[in-house]
C-alpha cells in the first residue's frame, strides 16, 4: 500500500491546511508551487523577476532537503510566470541556478504564462523529484 508522507520544510511559509509544502511517496517527492513569499508570509515583491526566481527556487531546494533530496533529484520543473517579456530574465536567473546547484543535464521544464495568486509575484515554481528511499522504521 503507497503511503503519501506530507513533507514540513523550515524557513517557509506554513502552507494553508488544505496541502502540503510537499508530498513523499514511494521516492517520488512533489513540491508544492513555490513562491517569492518570506517565512512570515510577505511577497517579496520589491523584487525583480530574476531574483524572485532565485528566492523561488531557494524555497523548493529546503523542501527537497526536507524531502530526503537535493535538487539534483529534481526530474521535472514547472514555472509559472505572470509577464511574458520577463522570461528572458527568468531564464537567466534559472540557469545560473541550476548550473551552481547541478551536475550535467538540467531537469525537464515548462514555462507558462498566467496570473497568480497573489499581487506583485512573477513567479511561482513547482518541482518533481526522485529522491532516495528512506529505510521502513
Amino acid at each position: 500500500m503507497t503511503r503519501i508522507h506530507p513533507i514540513v520544510a523550515e524557513g517557509l511559509p506554513p502552507a494553508p491546511s488544505a496541502f502540503s509544502a510537499g508530498v513523499l511517496a514511494e521516492g517520488l517527492l512533489q513540491v508544492s508551487g513555490q513562491g517569492p513569499i518570506d517565512a512570515d508570509g510577505t511577497i517579496r515583491s520589491d523584487l525583480d523577476v530574476a531574483d524572485q526566481t532565485r528566492l523561488t527556487l531557494a524555497h523548493i531546494c529546503r523542501v527537497l532537503e526536507a524531502g530526503g533530496g537535493s535538487f539534483a533529484d529534481v526530474m521535472m520543473l514547472r514555472v509559472y510566470l505572470t509577464d511574458r517579456t520577463d522570461f528572458g530574465e527568468m531564464n537567466r536567473a534559472f540557469e545560473e541556478y541550476v548550473t551552481r546547484y547541478r551536475e550535467g543535464a538540467g531537469p525537464a521544464r515548462t514555462t507558462v504564462i498566467v496570473g497568480l495568486p497573489f499581487e506583485g509575484m512573477k513567479v511561482e515554481i513547482d518541482a518533481l523529484a526522485l529522491v532516495p528511499e528512506r529505510p521502513s522504521a
